[in-house]
């Protein structure tokens, strides 16, 4: 079961390195997403990403969204182009962007995410949160406020 999110103002604190803020941990697409915050105009969660991970081509209408890379390299599709970013770069991805990101190393990955405003993405999260059927995955994003292009629509993903 899954709990609706509600977002507020920011608050004011500190979430600690082995905390998850309200406690939400989430699988999603092999993924572990660590909650670090959530308010209406920031949403943001660590990301642990194994090996041979990723997120295919996706667009966020209303979202800007930003990754910090901690740990590893990504391959991502920005701008339409392929490129990579490693530990201490920062990834811009702007709203309406389609984008797509995976970690083709060996070695896992770990980075900050975040978008903003917060959106419906924690809700998101929550949804997906241990699905594995990808027509599932797409149907719930719609609704959520992310938008997954066609197979095949960018070469290589």
């Amino acid at each position: 079961m899954t709990e609706e999110i509600i977002l507020g103002d920011l608050p004011a604190g500190i979430v600690r390195a082995d905390e998850a803020f309200g406690g939400r941990v989430w699988n999603v697409l092999g993924h572990t997403y660590t909650t670090k915050i959530e308010s209406a105009s920031t949403y943001s969660w660590l990301s642990f990403d194994p090996a041979g991970t990723g997120v295919p081509p996706h667009v966020h209408p209303t979202q800007d969204e930003f990754i910090y890379v901690f740990e590893g390299v990504y391959t991502l599709y920005l701008d339409g182009q392929w490129t990579t970013a490693g530990p201490g770069d920062l990834v811009q991805m702007p709203r309406n962007l389609p984008h797509a990101y995976y970690n083709k190393q060996e070695s896992d990955a770990k980075s900050l995410f975040w978008v903003s405003p917060g959106g419906k993405l924690a809700n998101l999260f929550s949804l997906l949160h241990n699905v594995t059927d990808p027509d599932e995955v797409v149907r719930l994003s719609a609704a959520n406020g992310v938008d997954f292009l066609a197979p095949g629509t960018v070469e290589g993903a």
